[in-house]
């Protein structure tokens, strides 16, 4: 003996189902949004540590410049790059301080390539106001997101 779904059984399972999806979705979008933030902060720190580790060879004379400049590169593409090693014998040796550009996570245009996803503060700019110059100092994501700390990636 088979018995089928009355009217109120069903009207009640739909419901539960809705109610269950509305309580999910939310959730989806704050796991989302936490990825994206783990990968910003990871890329931020694999950028502003190779930016260190280039002022490092610098000062340890492993980097040629010239006492006029600040002491951190051009480009972030010179920290893929790689710069020739002061410090080997033939200067054929090359310094290499990423394997790639990270990419902003948050940053909304995938048209752009990797190092244009980032703000890049010069030394001579305030941290206020972050302008571009002859050298790269810091990044900054340009999303205008804010972030679950309530802090904007600008900020970060």
């Amino acid at each position: 003996m088979s018995r089928g779904f009355t009217l109120i059984e069903l009207v009640i399972t739909v419901a539960i189902v809705s109610l269950l999806a509305s309580v999910v979705l939310p959730m989806t979008e704050l796991v989302v949004q936490r990825s994206k933030e783990q990968e910003l902060r990871l890329a931020l720190r694999q950028i502003r540590g190779a930016l260190d580790a280039y002022r490092q060879a610098v000062d340890e004379g492993r980097v040629i410049h010239s006492i006029q400049q600040s002491g951190y590169p051009p480009s972030l593409k010179v920290l893929v790059d790689g710069v020739p090693d002061a410090s080997s014998p033939d200067r054929k040796r090359k310094i290499y301080f990423l394997r790639r550009i990270p990419r902003d996570p948050t940053f909304l245009d995938a048209s752009r390539p990797d190092e244009e996803t980032w703000g890049m503060r010069s030394y001579a700019s305030s941290f206020d106001a972050p302008e571009a110059g002859e050298d790269v100092f810091d990044v900054y994501s340009l999303s205008p997101g804010v972030g679950l700390n309530g802090i904007r990636y600008r900020n970060w």
